[in-house]
């Protein structure tokens, strides 16, 4: 009997590259299984992020997948809304949509982490809401963890001092305490902490939970999350789900073809690569400091700096028209035999090539994930979001990353970031590139252990199919 499966994925480009992956995982794996993605608008009403990544899959054919855009309408010249108040007012549009669907064959929802409320149109329709989780299950059941301390009373933002506390939280997913000033900026905000409670609480209401993962990279947290301790939904490892396509736009294949041309000049493993995200970006005061870091390293270098934001949630990162009045002076004299400053960086592309041998990332997620399947290893600066989380696992939990400095104030969606000294950032940079250090001993490793998961018969395979068996069942 043939399933259809509505997804409906963030609007953010990582999150929406996640889910086609996902998507296109879920129909090759059972022909009698088809998928429609709903693509909402951006909040931001800026789709120039991701315009160029959605027009090429309106043109990719194929009959079991397909993708349904929902125009943002008047919304284009709006101010961004709060995430949860933005997905409220795309479910009437959601409605119209799967209304064109054959209901017969209806087996469920798939929600992004951020869409929990399109579970009330799957609730209307009388079948089951799946959550599509973009990060880890670490973070995953960080956030089940916190929602629980919340509703028992045992947590109080009040009480919480991330930038002056010592204080630590036992969690029952980790084999070590984990530090307060490592949690999430958002999880200490009155005004967003309430938010997140909600959002984990209705990750409870869900059938199964697909995570972006590995089952041999979290062993532990996932253990935790399957013995009833929190209390959740069945959690099925399918990662990871890597975006390895060639899919750049016309304006941005020149420079795609340059750095990889300047990589292949390189010798094997010998630059650093530095790459922060599509929100990452630094003030003048910070990049001085990191130039100086690379230029006293004697590394070779590729590095992406981007022209910081006014206010990051209403406008993305650009790029610098002179980049020489940010850098120190004499500096690209100084490192032209050794270095490269870009702008828009095409990440996977990069740490693909050979030349590449250590990588100093914000710690998204799909960053991290890129990095192991490339056999990179990264060296942590968390910028935002879950990012700390992420940092403290690789570094702290699972010895797969080197760190920059281990803690610091700020988060660059809700404030200004501490100054990270060239001294500490030179020194990371100097242990990330070791030849034989046992990070990147673990990180080959736990390559090879990501690769072997997609394989038939590998974990991350067997968890699809059992939750595609779960699937079925909604219809027969």
């Amino acid at each position: 009997m043939k399933s259809h499966l509505v997804f409906i994925p963030f609007s953010g480009i990582s999150h929406l590259r996640s889910a086609v992956e996902m998507a296109k995982l879920l129909v090759d794996q059972d022909d009698r299984l088809s998928v429609t993605v709903i693509i909402l608008p951006s909040r931001f009403g800026d789709e120039t992020d991701s315009s160029a990544y959605v027009a090429a899959l309106s043109v990719a054919p194929n009959d079991r997948l397909r993708y349904e855009i929902i125009p943002g309408g008047d919304q284009q010249n709006a101010e961004p809304t709060w995430i949860d108040i933005h997905i409220e007012n795309q479910k009437q549009k959601v409605r119209r949509a799967v209304a064109k669907l054959d209901s017969s064959t209806l087996a469920g929802f798939i929600v992004d982490m951020f869409c929990t409320s399109m579970i009330d149109v799957a609730n209307e329709l009388g079948v089951p809401s799946y959550l599509f989780y973009t990060s880890n299950s670490g973070a995953l059941a960080l956030a089940f963890h916190v929602q629980k301390m919340y509703d028992e009373k045992k947590y109080d933002v009040g009480e919480l001092d991330l930038d002056n506390s010592e204080d630590e939280l036992v969690v029952p997913f980790l084999s070590r305490p984990y530090p307060v000033k490592c949690l999430p900026r958002l999880m200490l905000s009155k005004e967003w902490l309430p938010i997140f409670v909600n959002q984990s609480r209705r990750f409870r209401e869900m059938k199964g939970i697909l995570v972006n993962t590995v089952a041999e990279l979290e062993p532990y947290v996932l253990e935790s999350l399957s013995s009833g301790g929190l209390d959740t939904p069945p959690v099925y490892p399918v990662g990871p789900l890597v975006h390895l396509e060639n899919q750049v736009d016309d304006s941005k294949d020149e420079t795609k073809s340059e750095i990889l041309k300047w990589l292949e000049e390189q010798p094997a493993k010998s630059v650093v690569f530095l790459c922060f995200g599509g929100l990452g970006s630094f003030n003048e005061e910070q990049v001085r400091e990191i130039a100086v870091a690379l230029e006293r390293s004697g590394q070779r270098f590729l590095w992406s700096l981007r022209r910081p934001s006014p206010d990051v949630m209403k406008e993305r990162p650009g790029e610098y028209t002179n980049l020489e009045e940010v850098l120190p002076e004499g500096f690209f004299d100084r490192t032209k035999e050794r270095g490269k400053v870009i702008g828009w960086a095409p990440q996977v592309a990069i740490l693909a090539n050979q030349a590449i041998g250590g990588f100093v990332t914000h710690c998204g997620w799909n960053s991290m994930l890129e990095s192991l399947w490339f056999g990179v290893p990264t060296a942590a600066w968390p910028l935002y979001a879950e990012q700390k989380f992420n940092a403290f696992e690789m570094v702290e939990e699972l010895g797969l990353a080197v760190e920059i400095k281990r803690y610091w104030r700020g988060d660059i969606l809700v404030g200004a970031a501490d100054l990270v000294m060239a001294e500490e950032i030179e020194r990371g940079i100097k242990q990330l590139m070791e030849e034989d250090s046992e990070v990147r001993k673990r990180v080959k490793e736990m390559s090879e252990k990501c690769h072997v998961a997609l394989t038939d018969g590998g974990s991350s395979r067997i968890a699809l199919q059992k939750f595609i068996e779960d699937v079925k069942k909604n219809i027969i």
